[in-house]
C-alpha cells in the first residue's frame, strides 16, 4: 500500500505541477494581451491627441486669416468714393498682414499633412490654396484695377467652402478613431 501512496502522491504533485506551469503560461499570456491593448490604446489616443491639436491649430489659422480679408472688405465699403491714399495705405498695411498670417497657415498644413490622414491633409492644402486669389486681389486693388473689388468678393465662397470641408473630414477622423 506504501507503494500506492508513493504513486498517488506524485501523480497528485505532477498534476499541481502542470496545473501551476499552465495557469502561469495562461496568466502571462494574459498580461501580454492586456499590456498591448493598453499600448495600442494609448498609441490610438495619443494620434488622435496630436490630430485634434492640428486641425484645430490649422482652422484657428484659416480665421485669423478671414479676419483679414473681413477688414479688407471694411476698408473697400468705407472707400465709397473711390480708393483714396489712406485706403491704398490701409490696403497695403493688411496685404501685409494677410501674407504674414498666410505663412502661419502654410505651417499648419505641414503640420495637418504629418499627422494624416491624407484626405485631411489634402483638404487642408486645398483651403490653403483658396487664399491666394485674395491676395492677388488685394494687390490688384493696390494698383486701382477697377475689376479686383468683384474678384476680391469671389473669394470667399471657394474659401468657406474648402474650410467647411476640411472641418467635416477632420471631425469625421477624428470621431471614428
Amino acid at each position: 500500500m506504501a507503494d500506492n501512496a508513493f504513486w498517488i502522491a506524485s501523480l497528485t504533485a505532477g498534476t499541481a505541477v502542470l496545473a501551476s506551469w499552465v495557469t502561469s503560461r495562461g496568466t502571462a499570456r494574459a498580461a501580454r494581451i492586456q499590456a498591448d491593448t493598453t499600448t495600442s490604446a494609448q498609441r490610438v489616443e495619443r494620434l488622435r491627441e496630436a490630430r485634434r491639436t492640428a486641425y484645430a491649430e490649422f482652422i484657428e489659422q484659416a480665421q485669423r486669416l478671414n479676419d483679414v480679408h473681413w477688414k479688407v472688405s471694411d476698408v473697400v465699403r468705407g472707400a465709397e468714393g473711390g480708393l483714396g491714399p489712406e485706403h491704398i495705405e490701409e490696403l497695403r498695411r493688411l496685404r501685409d498682414r494677410q501674407r504674414d498670417e498666410y505663412s502661419t497657415l502654410r505651417h499648419r498644413t505641414w503640420i495637418v499633412s504629418l499627422e494624416g490622414p491624407d484626405e485631411v491633409a489634402e483638404l487642408a492644402n486645398t483651403a490653403r490654396r483658396s487664399t491666394s486669389p485674395f491676395h492677388k486681389a488685394i494687390e490688384a486693388m493696390i494698383d486701382n484695377d477697377t475689376g479686383a473689388v468683384a474678384r476680391f468678393d469671389a473669394c470667399y465662397e471657394p474659401f468657406w467652402q474648402a474650410l467647411q470641408n476640411f472641418i467635416k473630414a477632420s471631425r469625421d477622423t477624428l470621431h471614428t478613431m
